[in-house]
């Protein structure tokens, strides 16, 4: 049996020597964390006139980059979207999978409207209740509506006051952001298969929408332009901060060692059996 033994040494310390080529590693860590998400509703406009030119390269396309941004710093809280123009429905309901709201985030377009998807016009107390109906049953500390329109209610079945003050029943804070700039604003018109440039008139009912946010104890914002519009967003980032009290500790130490040593010792032992016990005179 002793003359197997170099094999069985030399085999052994192979698979030590495999261990430290692995490099094991253990660590020693502690983490004492605490997080609290927030519900947020996104309800965007997305009518015809949301294609106006005054934000870069429009309406739609500015509100749905900054608001993408926004989403993508949050990433503890359940977030959802509803959009509205004639009438409204939710795009996506809340969710904490963001790369899944992103995604259907870049399907909303006013093309739903010109195709005859939905009717068009500016339901903002309908965008809202949607909202709110998707809200109303969450149990998180704080709720939060987000609505951004470049206009004034002209239709649906709920005013924007009433929907309002339906939000401040079930605790839901909002922010109202009217997007657009002072004056009029350049317009793409489809003329015999063609696009012309109009000029039309900004109306966005403020005082509306900063009833809308006073009634819930939000805040009313104007953005006139991308800056302007990036510079909400990050201000309605720092109003609701997630709530968060993070302790992290970690050290890996290295753990191959012991099986480098004992790789050493059993190739030792092998040599000294081989050139002993074993050795063979010629």
């Amino acid at each position: 049996m002793l003359v197997h033994a170099p094999f069985v040494l030399r085999c052994l310390a192979f698979v030590m020597i495999v261990l430290v080529l692995c490099r094991p590693q253990t660590s020693n860590s502690w983490s004492d964390r605490t997080i609290e998400g927030i519900d947020i509703m996104l309800c965007m406009d997305i009518s015809t006139s949301m294609l106006a030119e005054d934000l870069r390269p429009n309406r739609i396309e500015a509100a749905k980059k900054v608001a993408s941004e926004f989403i993508s710093g949050r990433p503890n809280d359940n977030i959802g979207l509803t959009i509205f123009a004639g009438e409204s429905f939710t795009q996506c309901p809340m969710t904490t999978d963001h790369a899944v709201l992103l995604n259907l985030f870049k399907n909303v377009s006013c093309s739903m409207v010109q195709r005859g998807t939905m009717s068009d016009g500016t339901a903002i107390g309908m965008g809202l209740a949607n909202a709110i109906s998707r809200l109303k049953d969450s149990k998180a500390k704080s709720k939060v509506i987000i609505l951004l329109t470049d206009g004034s209610n002209n239709a649906g079945d709920i005013s924007p006051l009433t929907a309002a003050e339906i939000a401040k029943s079930f605790g839901i804070r909002v922010y109202t952001i009217g997007v657009g700039t002072n004056g009029t604003a350049r317009y793409p018109y489809p003329v015999g298969g063609h696009i012309e440039y109009i000029n039309i008139p900004v109306e966005i009912d403020t005082k509306t929408l900063a009833s809308i946010a006073g009634t819930t104890n939000g805040e009313f914002y104007r953005a006139t332009n991308n800056n302007k519009l990036r510079e909400v967003y990050q201000e309605i980032d720092k109003l609701e901060k997630t709530k968060m009290n993070v302790k992290e500790y970690s050290k890996r130490y290295e753990a191959f060692m012991p099986f480098a040593l004992i790789a050493c010792i059993l190739l030792f032992v092998e040599l000294l059996l081989r050139e002993t016990i074993l050795k063979k005179i010629p």
